[in-house]
């Protein structure tokens, strides 16, 4: 089984300059490092979570083509990134010290989200220049029995009148062919 998922994420940005000043702000609120920011080959600038320990990163480097995204059009494509909170306090400070403040696309304001997963509270906001959606969310390791009680409400009226209404948690997961 594996331990880790993503290595790294690259995004390929229309105005570099515009992009790596909004990443840099944005990154450095939320306590990031930006550890690479060379042209050895293609101009890139990375950012990680946890530098230097082994962990996945995110870069940035030019477009050479491509118009601003319109998340809203839902059109072919990568939907969302989300990104770890430390806890719901979190979440609520970024969107009042950060988000507002940028004044940026914040489609969802900090909420609760009992369907995802119980105590699932974030926030969704776009990137002013290329229109990538960002989420930050916080999920906590033991949710309390109030989270625990709306995500099985949440459950239930979520699945009224679908087949799977009765075990939606094993409805969710589905066997994946194995290697070989």
């Amino acid at each position: 089984m594996r331990w880790r998922g993503i290595n790294h994420v690259e995004f390929s940005v229309l105005d570099y300059e515009a992009s790596i000043a909004f990443y840099d702000r944005m990154f450095g609120w939320l306590g990031y490092k930006s550890f690479w920011t060379l042209d050895i080959g293609y101009h890139s600038t990375y950012y990680m979570a946890r530098f230097p320990l082994p962990h996945s990163y995110i870069g940035f480097q030019p477009a050479r083509s491509g118009a601003k995204l319109d998340h809203a059009a839902r059109a072919v494509g990568l939907h969302h990134i989300a990104l770890w909170a430390r806890n719901r306090a979190e979440v609520d400070a970024f969107h009042r010290e950060f988000l507002l403040p940028e004044g940026l696309s914040v489609t969802d304001a900090p909420r609760e989200y009992p369907t995802y997963t119980p105590g699932y509270y974030a926030t969704f906001f776009d990137d002013p220049v290329n229109g990538f959606h960002w989420e930050l969310a916080h999920i906590p390791r033991l949710p309390g029995p109030a989270a625990l009680r709306r995500f099985g409400r949440a459950l239930k009226a979520a699945g009224a009148g679908k087949p799977w209404a009765d075990h939606p948690a094993q409805a969710a997961m589905r066997p994946l062919p194995p290697r070989g």
